[in-house]
């Protein structure tokens, strides 16, 4: 197998599948993804007035639904870089009380204020592990103390002994960096950035997990 750079990436989507990236989603997923994430999120046990940064924010979908939860008090911070993205984002997610950052999460964000949470979805498994620890520093430094860092993607599984579906999907939809994510172990690297309390939430049948760790 050879070494994977991060040119194999497929993270940052751009063009028509930007531009219809949600649709995709649901397509892809045979119209679980809506259930799917509406799930997701209320699992983050948000509450009112809570600040979030979100990375690699895409076009919105997640954090219009965090708004419901956090409501007209609550602060949300979207990082993006994706042209199509930021367009689609700032069509859907347009909020007094959401602001988008054009940044990248794998470099140093320079933010000034800390968050409740940072949040994480589908997107750290496109990164190389050196670039992933760099994200994880970025959330280390704008977290409260007791701060939540959740972490929406692959659980850690054996791809090789899943069904035909799940190793295609893997090994010849996914991006190539995906494997390589699923064989870490996620909570002792997150231990060592200092993070504890873990809490991990199930779902496709422990295919995607959602890990929640606390500063």
């Amino acid at each position: 197998m050879k070494e994977l750079t991060q040119k194999d990436s497929k993270v940052e989507v751009k063009g028509k599948e930007a531009k219809y990236y949600d649709a995709l989603m649901n397509i892809i997923t045979l119209g679980t993804y809506p259930s799917f994430i509406r799930k997701a999120i209320k699992d983050l046990n948000l509450a009112k007035g809570e600040s979030i940064l979100d990375l690699g924010c895409g076009t919105g979908r997640n954090d219009c639904l965090m708004l419901k939860y956090i409501g007209d008090e609550g602060l949300i911070n979207g990082v993006e870089i994706g042209e199509e993205m930021k367009k689609k984002f700032l069509e859907n997610c347009n909020r007094p009380n959401v602001e988008l950052i054009d940044k990248r999460i794998d470099e140093p964000l320079g933010l000034e204020r800390t968050f409740d949470l940072v949040f994480i979805s589908f997107v750290l498994h496109g990164f190389i592990q050196e670039k992933r620890e760099r994200i994880i520093e970025n959330a280390v430094k704008v977290l409260e103390p007791g701060g939540r860092f959740s972490i929406l993607d692959y659980n850690e599984f054996d791809v090789d002994n899943s069904g035909f579906f799940t190793r295609f999907a893997i090994r010849k939809i996914e991006c190539p960096l995906a494997e390589d994510f699923i064989l870490r172990d996620w909570k002792s690297i997150l231990k060592k950035s200092g993070f504890s309390k873990f809490e991990e939430k199930f779902y496709f049948k422990g295919k995607v997990r959602l890990l929640t760790a606390i500063k």
